[in-house]
């Protein structure tokens, strides 16, 4: 499915790494070899197969560069795409596509790889109940971009950061002095449109969350963190499709399918996006 983020969400990326690698003088390179005026028609071109994400980055990088560029946007997010497709064709000034290049590429080749490694854990997971998620193990600065990417790789966002949803980890229930009392407290601090999710790492943590239906505090959703299989199976047992079950921890290509044919619902996955390969695409001069 095709999928687009506002440009207002990209440009200032997309700017500030243009910035970056303009520095002081701009393209010192492009400059001196090309000259002044000299147009150039060029393909941003796949070199190997995956999921799309950030063709939007190479279009406003170019724009960036030379305002009154042609640039033809030949696939969308969220397509699949075989090795030599052409993602987009541009016509503008050399210089600006040249300087605009490899911004183009980081952004377009890091996040299709993010999409494309989404990709894979999804169709791993397929014929269960298990959807995959992403975390906050996100770069600094993209954020919205790299949990877009994830949707068009067919998975799910979790929360975008601190401030959307309560998520109750180790560290929290050290300090609060148990699990039930962290729930407890989230429960009657959260409004009613904010959820509430607790990380639990034994099946006796498990039981104190669920004491905590009795009373109308339960959390709704319960993190199950580096669970063996066999403890996945028990937690889906005991919970019996009462509260949302995420199982965290330990999860790669290898694993993932055996933890979704446990029955939890949701599997977060890190590596989406702090483990993604970068998909090899290219600028080619026409």
């Amino acid at each position: 499915m095709s999928r687009s983020l506002p440009d207002v969400l990209i440009e200032p990326v997309v700017r500030l790494a243009l910035a970056e690698d303009l520095g002081r003088a701009g393209d010192v390179t492009a400059m001196a070899c090309i000259p002044e005026g000299a147009r150039m028609k060029a393909a941003f071109a796949a070199r190997k197969p995956g999921m799309l994400a950030g063709i939007d980055c190479v279009r406003l990088a170019v724009l960036a560069m030379d305002p009154k560029a042609f640039v033809d946007v030949r696939l969308n997010d969220g397509d699949a795409f075989e090795a030599g497709a052409v993602l987009a064709v541009v016509e503008a000034d050399a210089r600006a596509s040249l300087s605009a290049e490899r911004t183009a590429l980081n952004l377009v080749g890091r996040l299709s790889g993010v999409a494309t490694l989404t990709r894979a854990y999804v169709d791993t997971v397929a014929g269960t109940r298990a959807r995959i998620a992403d975390t906050r193990k996100t770069t600094p600065g993209l954020r919205a971009l790299e949990k877009h990417a994830v949707a068009c790789g067919g998975g799910m966002n979790h929360r975008f950061g601190l401030d959307d949803a309560i998520l109750i980890k180790d560290n929290h229930v050290a300090v609060c002095g148990g699990v039930a009392e962290a729930v407890r407290r989230a429960k009657a601090f959260a409004p009613h449109l904010m959820k509430v999710e607790v990380e639990v790492d034994g099946l006796d943590q498990l039981d104190a969350v669920l004491a905590l239906i009795d009373e109308g505090a339960a959390p709704d959703v319960i993190m199950l963190d580096n669970f063996s299989l066999s403890d996945l199976r028990a937690a889906v047992t005991r919970v019996a499709g009462r509260i949302v079950l995420e199982a965290s921890g330990g999860v790669d290509l290898t694993t993932v399918r055996g933890i979704a044919e446990t029955g939890v619902d949701v599997i977060s996955v890190g590596a989406l996006t702090h483990s993604a390969p970068v998909l090899d695409i290219g600028l080619d001069a026409l």
